[in-house]
Formats: structure tokens, C-alpha cells, sequence
């Protein structure tokens, strides 16, 4: 009966996880084979909300574009899932973690060995994803004219990009680690205070110490655009330290614009994409929509309730830690049963567990959070319309579309799981008829 009890949990939570894997890869199927469906189904002729200002070959290239990114979509949902299975059900982190413990020896399955399971999980984890990263890159965006990246810059952004994650993930992860095995029953709450500082850090770091080590950002040179914008700044209460534009053409032809930073270190950013296409009038509305993110306190809100959830999930992170059908539901076997009393810290497991755990339950809440953003993007369209010209963002936000060749004619169900911006013909019925000179 004693063994019956003490398995009875682990069994039932890997019947509960297997299931919820299980529904989380036929429902993320089911809608991405329904876009492509839909999107197909709708290639022949422009939308009529969209006759005379969308070239139907710019139409029938967003749909390609979309079933493209579709195919591949599908292999990243199976690939996504196996990964997970394998990690976990399979066996595949606990073999890692025998491994390592069985590499430094008992005695040595301290800090290191917990640091080294992490930095082994993320490597494997980033050489599986690489060949879909690849072909994403140099088939899917060169075949549709948005890759501008060569093989050099491509290899020139890894290494930098690995090269930070291990500057600033590392003694993260250390310190983390660290709390969970030091500040007793409430590490979790001393973690969560350190990670949310380190998010704090980090917008206040990105702009000025990271992001130039991927882009140059030069102040905005056009003096008639950069009065107006400034005084649209002024006219909205909001102060920068500064106006520039970002290489995006270096590699990719999407178009962008965005605010970056915290406090002082607050700047505005213009993809030169986005400058060589838009108008002073769409590039000033496209910026008050920007704005209004920020009047409306949608990046505040947003960040509160990821402190919020952040402090919820360290929370349950804090006590399934302790719960050993938590990993023994999931394939893992414990430290702390397989040598009981020897100290054998088992923090790392308990981390990563989590982290492949909590995607998979919750998918299942998105349309939630992707309503809420989609809600915030109509506020700050109504923002930019009153503050600068509702026509102008509208012709705006169609040349985008057409540019990024985005498609108009999206599965609606989709849309409400995968979308955290409204449909073009959604955000166009809120918005003046853009001119007809687009």
C-alpha cells in the first residue's frame, strides 16, 4: 500500500502532462492548418475593403509568404513537442543530469554541475532549433526578398548573442541557484525579487550597452522630421533621450519603429526601412500610436502583471521543488532520492522542469493575453488618430502590410489565440479612409 500511495501522484501527473501535450499539439495543429486553409481559400482576389489599394500580386505574395511560414510552422509545433517528450517522459533529462553527476562525481555535484546541466540543456536545445532557424532565415525570408542577412553576420550575431546570454545568464543563474539552496522555505520570493531587478536592469541596459553590439543607431539626421516629431513628444508629455534610426536594411527588409529603455535612458528607435517608405504624416501617426501605448499605461499594466505572474510561478516553482512526483511524473529522477542525505543539490532540475512544463499548460490561456494586447493596440490606434491623422496611420498600416507582406485575409480563430495585433481590416474599420495615393 506504502508503494502504491507514494507512486499513485507521479503516475497521475504524467497522465495529466502526457494528455495536456497531447492537446496542446493537435489544438496548435488544428488552428495552423486552418490559417493556412484560410488564407489559401482567399488568395485569388484582394478583400474588397482592400480593391484599388492592394495589388493583387502583393496579396498573393502575403498569402505565400503565410503558407510558407505555415509548413514551417508545422515542423517548429512537431519538433517543439518532441523536444519536450524527450527531454522529459524519455528520459532525456535525467540522462543529462546522471551524466554530468556521474562526470564530477557525487561529492562534485554541487553549484558547477548544476551551472553545467543548465549551459548543456540550452546548448542542445539551441543546436536542435538551429537548422529550422536556418532555413527560416536563408530559404523562407530570401525566397520572398526580406533576407538581407549573409552567412558571416548570421554566425557574427550567434556568437555575440551567446556571448551575452553567458555574461548575463550565468551568474543569474548562479545566484539563483544559490537563493534556492541558501534563503530557505522563501527563496522563491528573493528569486523572484532578483529576477524582476534583473528585468529592471535590463531595459535600462539594452539600449545603450546591448543593442549597439547588434545595430548602429545614429541620431535622426532629417531636421524637418525630427521638429516634428519632437513636437509631437511635447505635445504628448513625453520626453526621450534621443531620436535614431537602426540599420534594420543590414538584415532584413521588414520595416519597424519602437521605444526602447526605462526612465531616462528612453529612446526612440526608426527602423531606416520604415523611413524610406513612409511619409512624414505616417511615420508621425505611426509614432503617436507608439505614444499611446504609453499614455494609456499599457507597457506599466503589462508589466505589472508580469511581476504578478512571475511571482505566482516562482511561488509554485517553490513548492513543486520539494514534491517528488513533480519530477518523477515527468521521467526525472530526483537527487535527493537517488542519495538521500548526501546533499546533492537538485535546483537546476527543478528549474528546468519548470520551464519545459509550464509552456505546455499554458498555450491554453493565450487568447486571453493575446485579447488583452489586441485591446491595447485599439486604444493606442484611437490615440494616434486623435493626436496626429487616423488617415495617415491607416495608409500607414497599409504599406506596411503590403511590405511586410502580411496577410489580410487571416483565419479568425487564429487570430484569437496566435495574434497580439488586430487584423488589418479590423484596425481599418476603426480608422479614417486612408488617401487614395498610397
Amino acid at each position: 500500500m506504502a508503494d502504491h500511495d507514494t507512486f499513485s501522484p507521479s503516475l497521475a501527473f504524467t497522465l495529466v502532462f502526457a494528455l495536456a501535450l497531447c492537446a496542446q499539439l493537435l489544438l496548435k495543429f488544428w488552428l495552423a492548418t486552418r490559417q493556412m486553409r484560410h488564407v489559401a481559400r482567399h488568395s485569388a482576389e484582394v478583400p474588397p475593403p482592400f480593391a484599388g489599394r492592394i495589388p493583387l500580386a502583393a496579396h498573393q505574395k502575403a498569402a505565400g509568404y503565410t503558407l510558407a511560414k505555415g509548413r514551417l510552422g508545422l515542423l517548429e509545433i512537431a519538433l517543439g513537442a518532441a523536444v519536450v517528450l524527450g527531454w522529459t517522459l524519455l528520459g532525456g533529462l535525467d540522462a543529462l543530469n546522471q551524466a554530468l553527476l556521474a562526470l564530477v562525481g557525487e561529492r562534485g555535484g554541487g553549484l558547477l554541475q548544476q551551472l553545467a546541466l543548465l549551459a548543456a540543456f540550452a546548448l542542445i536545445n539551441g543546436v536542435i532549433d538551429l537548422p529550422l532557424t536556418l532555413y527560416q532565415t536563408f530559404v523562407v525570408e530570401q525566397r520572398f526578398g526580406f533576407n538581407r542577412m549573409t552567412l558571416s553576420l548570421w554566425l557574427a550575431d550567434m556568437l555575440k548573442s551567446t556571448l551575452v546570454g553567458v555574461l548575463l545568464g550565468l551568474p543569474l543563474a548562479a545566484a539563483v541557484l544559490w537563493l534556492m539552496g541558501a534563503a530557505g522555505t522563501l527563496w522563491w520570493l528573493w528569486a523572484w525579487a532578483l529576477w524582476m531587478g534583473f528585468n529592471l536592469l535590463l531595459m535600462v541596459l539594452y539600449p545603450t550597452v546591448i543593442a549597439p553590439l547588434f545595430n548602429k543607431f545614429t541620431p535622426l539626421a532629417d531636421e524637418a522630421l525630427r521638429q516634428r516629431i519632437t513636437a509631437l513628444l511635447a505635445r504628448c508629455g513625453f520626453a526621450a533621450k534621443g531620436l535614431f534610426v537602426m540599420d534594420g536594411s543590414r538584415r532584413s527588409a521588414h520595416a519597424n519603429a519602437y521605444f526602447t529603455g526605462l526612465g531616462a535612458a528612453k529612446r526612440v528607435v526608426f527602423f531606416d526601412t520604415l523611413l524610406q517608405r513612409l511619409t512624414p504624416d505616417e511615420i508621425e501617426a505611426v509614432l503617436a500610436h507608439e505614444l499611446g501605448h504609453f499614455k494609456h499605461h499599457h507597457i506599466g499594466k503589462r508589466m505589472a502583471a508580469l511581476f504578478a505572474m512571475s511571482l505566482a510561478g516562482f511561488a509554485l516553482l517553490g513548492w513543486l521543488a520539494t514534491q517528488p512526483w513533480f519530477y518523477t511524473g515527468l521521467g526525472v529522477r530526483p537527487n535527493f532520492l537517488l542519495a538521500p542525505g548526501s546533499q546533492v543539490p537538485n535546483d537546476a532540475l527543478a528549474l528546468l522542469l519548470f520551464a519545459l512544463v509550464v509552456p505546455v499548460f499554458g498555450y491554453f490561456f493565450a487568447p486571453l493575453w493575446a485579447a488583452l494586447s489586441r485591446r491595447h493596440e485599439f486604444q493606442a490606434d484611437a490615440y494616434a488618430a486623435a493626436q496626429a491623422s487616423g488617415a495617415a496611420l491607416a495608409s500607414a498600416l497599409l504599406k506596411l502590410h503590403e511590405d511586410n507582406a502580411s496577410t489580410l485575409t487571416p483565419d479568425p480563430l487564429y487570430v484569437r489565440f496566435n495574434y497580439s495585433h488586430p487584423p488589418a481590416l479590423e484596425r481599418l474599420a476603426r480608422l479614417p479612409a486612408p488617401a487614395a495615393n498610397l
